[in-house]
């Protein structure tokens, strides 16, 4: 948790000067809700999604940082990510866009502790109801794949609020 706050921090602070002069956002903060589902076994968790992302080269890179924590009985999963997306405008209020990167989760399940390493594929989906990008709201379904001895794999799905930050 603490590394993916201060990945957050770190992203956020790197793109404040190249955004200065610009009309769109330094950021965006994500906050909303998620699934998980595991696709070897058949169990499903859910939890609170906080995400920030930011345009460094628009129309070409878009980077995000998510913190979700999971919750299944017995279970708590700490699941972080920093993907990069290729952003598309499908028309003045929707967006697109396709994204990669590695995932890091923290698993405590009945006392024990595990830590995984992977990687996350994601479609997001970006909704803005009004011109001035006020709020909007975000659909983005994921799969990951676990480099541990397990190699779990899991479909997410993530949906919520966006705020820009000026």
């Amino acid at each position: 948790m603490k590394n993916a706050l201060s990945l957050c921090a770190a992203l956020l602070a790197v793109t404040l000067c190249a955004h200065a002069q610009e009309a769109e956002p330094t950021a965006i903060v994500e906050i909303g809700g998620a699934g998980q589902w595991g696709l070897k076994d058949s169990g499903s968790s859910y939890g609170p999604n906080f995400g920030i992302e930011t345009t460094p080269f628009p129309d070409i890179l878009e980077l995000e940082a998510d913190v979700t924590p999971f919750f299944s009985r017995g279970q708590t999963e700490w699941d972080s990510d920093f993907l990069f997306k290729k952003p598309f405008d499908l028309s003045e209020s929707l967006e697109f866009m396709a994204g990669i990167g590695p995932e890091w989760s923290h698993t405590v399940s009945h006392g024990t502790t595990t830590d995984d390493v992977g990687a996350e594929a994601a479609l997001d989906f970006m909704y803005w109801p009004t011109r001035q990008r006020q709020f909007g709201f975000y659909l983005e379904p994921t799969y990951g794949y676990g480099f541990g001895k397990d190699h779990e794999q899991s479909i997410s799905v993530s949906i919520g609020l966006l705020i820009p930050i000026q």
